[in-house]
């Protein structure tokens, strides 16, 4: 997909996004603000400019959306930037927090309060903070702005979701004893990207059904070539904009039906996605869904991934750790047009078998609704 073709959002949906954010400023008594992302993490510059960020990006937010800046810091990064923000652009300089000040005092004086989004350095939180004298952590509230998705945003997930089916079926096609998962994973992406699909992960996980090793997919791959009788599980996210992907978990087996404990984890996960979807209805609390899943302890296995978390926009809320945690669900209730992720991954109490499934879903009032077309289910390749 060319650069004319790529997915873009609206000056409308921008100019919602901004407003939402001077709201949050004017409720926090900020009159101006940060928002800082480096190294392709950082999704409050991308939300509110466009601009995905590369080495490093400030969003220095000021009283009036008109004279907002992007400050991005390879300068040979700002003329694309200049094409795809939203947001006028500058070169960031030695030190984004440093041409930040400097910005803000040549419109008068520098403000006695600030708030900031994102992982800023130590080095320049310290500078911040020495010249500014009350920083306000402004995280949670953009992570509030994120939870409850536009229809653009919808649009967006939508595209995401596909891109993801169409990675999944790929690395199910790929699945075939000798290869490896590096070439498993190379038709993953290729898969996505090809049609424009932006990267997000693509987390797999190999071992022998008959000696298991490996109880959740894994985040990096290592050379593991597959074999017959082996046990494939995958966490599956393209996306059709920076944050904005689908999300699929399944588990596959390879030239052999699934063992009787395979069979048995995979119908005590299908279990417990069914119990935790049925209840992705406004009102319904955290604990609710954490309390879905006991037929997880119940049938004499635990977990190890979340059970349970908000996506689009980020790592979101409500995050429902596994059965057996030491960490209670939070204290949250959803609501109609929150995106989640509901993804059971039930394990051998060793901890040396699991299976994962799982997906992205909408709530609505008339209960979740799938965003994605691959079918669920254990499936056998070959």
């Amino acid at each position: 997909m060319s650069e004319g073709e790529r997915l873009e959002f609206s000056a409308a949906e921008m100019r919602r996004r901004r407003a939402a954010w001077g709201r949050e400023l004017e409720r926090h008594g900020t009159p101006y603000a940060l928002v800082y992302g480096a190294n392709r993490s950082g999704s409050g510059v991308c939300w509110l400019t466009g601009w995905p960020v590369t080495r490093e990006a400030l969003v220095v937010v000021a009283p009036e959306a008109d004279d907002d800046v992007l400050l991005v810091s390879f300068f040979n990064h700002v003329p694309q930037a200049r094409r795809l923000s939203a947001t006028r652009v500058e070169w960031a300089g030695a030190s984004a927090t440093a041409t930040a000040l400097e910005l803000m005092a040549a419109r008068g004086r520098l403000p006695g309060r600030i708030g900031l989004a994102g992982a800023l350095p130590f080095d320049q939180y310290r500078l911040l903070a020495g010249q500014i004298p009350d920083v306000v952590d402004l995280g949670p509230a953009y992570a509030g702005l994120r939870l409850i998705k536009s229809a653009e945003e919808m649009a967006a997930l939508r595209r995401g979701a596909a891109l993801s089916d169409a990675a999944t079926a790929a690395l199910a096609d790929a699945l075939r004893p000798g290869a490896t998962d590096h070439e498993v994973l190379a038709r993953t992406e290729q898969a996505y990207t090809a049609q424009g699909g932006w990267h997000h992960i693509h987390y797999l996980g190999v071992t022998a059904m008959d000696e298991p090793a490996l109880a959740v997919p894994a985040q990096w791959p290592t050379g593991r070539v597959i074999r017959p009788r082996d046990v494939v599980t995958c966490e599956i996210s393209a996306a059709a904009a920076p944050d904005y992907a689908g999300q699929v978990l399944r588990t596959f087996t390879v030239g052999a039906p699934a063992t009787a404990l395979y069979a048995d984890l995979h119908a005590v996960a299908a279990a417990a996605f069914d119990a935790i979807a049925q209840r992705l209805v406004p009102g319904t609390s955290a604990r609710d869904l954490a309390a879905a899943a006991a037929v997880i302890g119940q049938a004499g296995f635990t977990a190890i991934d979340d059970l349970v978390h908000g996506f689009g926009g980020g790592y979101l809320p409500p995050v429902v750790p596994a059965p057996g945690r030491p960490v209670p669900a939070p204290d949250f209730v959803l609501a109609a047009g929150m995106t989640v992720v509901v993804q059971p991954n039930v394990v051998t109490r060793d901890g040396r078998a699991g299976v994962q499934t799982g997906e992205l879903l909408l709530v609505t009032g008339q209960g979740p609704e799938r965003l994605h077309a691959y079918p669920p289910g254990l499936r056998q390749i070959g």
